[in-house]
């Protein structure tokens, strides 16, 4: 039997009105003090987990652990073409040998799906999605340069087609969400205030996709609400995300929004994110070479503003020492000298 089907059903091992847009404030979030404060550790099996998510996935669970969050293990295997086998069992032992722990789970996306389709069928009733087969050239042509960073190119609404139906019927094609012209505007537990506006940044966007699944913005948003997630801990790079996924939120009536917080990242060298162009990082390439687990979290105590100096460390050390409003606000670059700590 794999790791996950063992955990499975245990616990782990520890259109709009035209109106002012809304301000995202403490009022309109889920209110930690009222109910058990729930948070996700939500790794993706498209690869071996490396130090910039396990950093990421470090601090979430120590913020869990300081403030008395239960914490939810998801794997959000959806991105269907590369889930590599073997991975979901190797994130699980991966994050349970650096000295994570969780209150229940693995939840593996995919069983979900139906949870997804229920909020597609809610989404057309409401004309706020639409089926689209428009070709990646044939969008560019209509629209300016992709993202920075994702390369993603934006979906100019003027694409959208003249009627919008109220069934969601052919699941075969890519399906987009109606974005609002309303900027988005957000408390962030660690940026402070944050404003985006999808329909400047990317458009209307993929909710549903031609494979027969939902995309990431509409599964990690229907996921949330089902599992009652109220504390979001990820990367930086996904703050852009987080608006459309407020929009999506409220288009689904699913009422208070989640807290959240986004971390900073690690890159390389060249300033991009890290990746297998920076070499392997990945932790079981450290692991194979007899890195001891106290030497990862030492480096990321680093990192992350609790040691001047590279020192081992052990999960209950960085869980002690770690403080959220002295974690420095840049990204974090990954150096030949963090490399050779690990290995020598």
């Amino acid at each position: 039997m794999s790791l996950y089907a063992e955990h499975l059903g245990a616990s782990g091992m520890r259109e709009p009105e035209q109106s002012a847009p809304p301000v995202y404030t403490q009022s309109s979030v889920c209110d930690s003090n009222s109910a058990k404060s729930i948070t996700r550790i939500a790794p993706s099996p498209t690869g071996a987990l490396h130090l910039g998510n396990v950093r990421t996935f470090f601090i979430n669970w120590a913020l869990a652990r300081k403030h008395g969050w239960d914490i939810v293990l998801r794997i959000e295997d959806l991105d269907t073409p590369r889930v590599k086998p073997g991975v979901i069992d190797q994130t699980i032992e991966t994050l349970a040998w650096i000295g994570l722990d969780w209150d229940s789970g693995p939840i593996i996306q995919s069983n979900d799906l139906p949870n997804h389709h229920a909020a597609m069928v809610q989404l057309a009733s409401s004309r706020r999605v639409y089926p689209c087969s428009l070709s990646r050239t044939q969008i560019q042509l209509a629209s300016n340069a992709p993202n920075e960073g994702d390369h993603e190119i934006r979906f100019d609404p003027a694409l959208r087609p003249s009627e919008i139906p109220h069934a969601f019927t052919d699941k075969q094609t890519n399906w987009r969400f109606v974005v609002t012209d309303d900027p988005i505007h957000f408390e962030d537990r660690f940026l402070g205030s944050q404003s985006f506006c999808p329909a400047h940044t990317v458009g209307d966007f993929v909710v549903w996709t031609q494979r027969r699944c939902p995309s990431y913005q509409l599964a990690v948003v229907v996921d949330d609400h089902h599992q009652s997630i109220t504390q979001i801990i990820r990367g930086n790079d996904l703050l852009d995300s987080t608006a459309r996924q407020i929009q999506l939120w409220d288009a689904l009536d699913f009422g208070p929004l989640p807290h959240y917080t986004h971390l900073p990242l690690v890159r390389g060298a060249d300033g991009r994110r890290l990746a297998k162009r920076h070499g392997d990082t990945r932790i079981e390439h450290y692991r194979s070479k007899g890195t001891s687990r106290e030497h990862i979290i030492g480096l990321i105590a680093y990192w992350s503003g609790i040691s001047s100096t590279r020192q081992p460390i052990s999960p209950s050390e960085f869980l002690d020492a770690f403080n959220l409003d002295t974690l420095p606000k840049d990204d974090v670059i990954f150096t030949k000298e963090d490399d050779q700590w690990l290995t020598n």
